[in-house]
């Protein structure tokens, strides 16, 4: 699962239009959390479509989070602070 969900990921700054910078931190065993600056709010949305074709290409290897959650926990939002 790791090495599909990276790969997935490898070649996404061509196709998710907008992105800036994106880190991916692994957070536990089989488990990561994408961290991703964009242009604006609109190109995030503008680029669902292209995140959603990532997904889809290993979502089989994905385990369900449960609590009506699915495979994913996608939230965004505004930088509030920016540390060096």
């Amino acid at each position: 699962m790791e090495d599909g969900f990276l790969d997935a990921h490898r070649n996404i700054a061509a196709s998710w239009e907008g992105m800036r910078h994106a880190n991916i931190v692994k957070t536990g065993e089989g488990r990561f959390c994408i961290i991703v600056e964009w242009e604006s709010m609109e190109a995030l949305a503008a680029s669902r479509p292209q995140m959603i074709a990532t997904l889809d290409s290993f979502r089989e290897s994905l385990e369900d989070l449960g609590g009506g959650l699915g495979v994913t926990d996608p939230v965004a939002g505004p930088v509030v602070l920016s540390l060096k």
